[in-house]
Parts: C-alpha cells; sequence; structure tokens
C-alpha cells in the first residue's frame, strides 16, 4: 500500500489523541511536543485538559481538539452545551460532539439535530460529530450523518474507539453521504501506516489516533527501505 501511495503525507491530517481515563498533565506536554514535531492537525484531549494543551501551543500549527459528550453521548443537551462552551472559554477550537445514539435509535430525530445545532451554532467553532458507526447499521449512518451535515457540523467522525474503530467501508459510505459538503475523521483502531492510507485513499481528511508518533516513524523506516 505504502508504494502504492508514496505521495500521501498522512501527518497534516492526524488529530494526536490522548484519550486514555489514566492521561497524566506528562502526558499531554507530550503529546503536544509531538504534535508540533510532526506538525499533526491538532491534539485531541479530554475537556480538563484543553487549557493546558492551548498554553503549550500557543502559536504553533496544531490545533487544540476536545471531545464532548464522550464517551456514550448520553450526557442531557444541556450539560453537552455548557461543556463544550467550556471547552471554547479555555482554548478548544475543535469539538468532537459524541451523538445521542439512544435518540437516533428511537427515531427522535428532531431532539438529535436540535442538540448538535445548537452546539455548532452556540460555539461557532470547528464541530466533528461522533457517530459510533459500529453500533449502528448502514440506514442508521447515512441517517445520521445526514441529520449532523444539516446541523452544521464540519466533520463527520467514524467512531471514539471505545466500540471498535473506522473501517474503510464505513469512511466509504460516510464519503458517499457528504458528497465532499464536509470532511470526514477515521478513528479508531488505526494502528499502521498502510491502514492509515487506506482510510485517506477510502475518503478520510482526518485520523484520530494515539499511535500518530509510530505511523509516522513506520513511513519512515518503509521509505528507507523502499530507497535500499
Amino acid at each position: 500500500m505504502a508504494a502504492d501511495y508514496p505521495e500521501i503525507d498522512i501527518a497534516p491530517l492526524i488529530d494526536h489523541a490522548l484519550l486514555t481515563p489514566i492521561a497524566t498533565p506528562e502526558q499531554v506536554v507530550q503529546w503536544c511536543e509531538q504534535a508540533d514535531r510532526f506538525q499533526f492537525a491538532a491534539v485531541c484531549v479530554y475537556p480538563a485538559y484543553v487549557r493546558q494543551a492551548f498554553e503549550l501551543l500557543q502559536g504553533k500549527n496544531p490545533k487544540v481538539c476536545t471531545v464532548i459528550g464522550f464517551p456514550t453521548g448520553a450526557t442531557t443537551s444541556a450539560v453537552k452545551l455548557y461543556e463544550a462552551q467550556d471547552a471554547v472559554e479555555n482554548g478548544a477550537t475543535e469539538l468532537d460532539v459524541v451523538i445521542n445514539l439512544g435518540w437516533l435509535k428511537a427515531g427522535k430525530t428532531e431532539e438529535l439535530h436540535r442538540e448538535v445545532a445548537e452546539i455548532c451554532e452556540e460555539t461557532g467553532q470547528t464541530v466533528k460529530a461522533i457517530l459510533e458507526t459500529t453500533l449502528l447499521t448502514d440506514a442508521e449512518k447515512r441517517l445520521a450523518a445526514e441529520i449532523c451535515m444539516d446541523a452544521g457540523v464540519a466533520f463527520l467522525k467514524t467512531s471514539t474507539g471505545w466500540h471498535g474503530g473506522a473501517t474503510v467501508a464505513d469512511v466509504r459510505l460516510l464519503k458517499e453521504v457528504a458528497k465532499e459538503q464536509v470532511g470526514i475523521k477515521a478513528s479508531g483502531g488505526i494502528r499502521t501506516h498502510d491502514q492509515a492510507l487506506e482510510l485517506v485513499v477510502a475518503g478520510a481528511t482526518r485520523l484520530g489516533t494515539s499511535r500518530g508518533p509510530d505511523l509516522i516513524r513506520q513511513r519512515d523506516t518503509l521509505d528507507k527501505e523502499a530507497r535500499g
């Protein structure tokens, strides 16, 4: 795969995620340093670490991303909105929002649309809707994508990583629905550079992973081997 797509540089597409429940301030420093060194798109941290990441990345290219309603999406709309607004006040410019999956499955599409639209409108920031595709049927994936796009999101994101991860098939499905109107973030279970390339070729415009530096090192090793 690497040989087939040598021109694709995945580094500017990576959201360098630190979303383990036992993340520490020291790790936030490490992740921000790595994001700056490799010129990743963003660092994605829990809301508790947004202010620290913002201070560490001031004047640098990587953006500060955080998660809202993570990982279940089942908090109330008021709580999600407050969490999003608080994150923006602390310096986040990208918000990965877990949609309410129970509402989607129960047919409460108006409530789902209203919740996502309110976060988009009130924060004015880049919102990525996390659909948790592994828990949805293809019809539900399409419906969720359409609702979130209509609500104003900038990206459709496959997964939290807590219930499986991104697949090429899901990225292709979301690309088909998105029709290039919004970005697609493939997230969860991305362990190799070749896998990352496959997802990009399928349509991903962002990659959520905690293994960004490993993927770049794999690329460099493959390049070195290719040169002999």
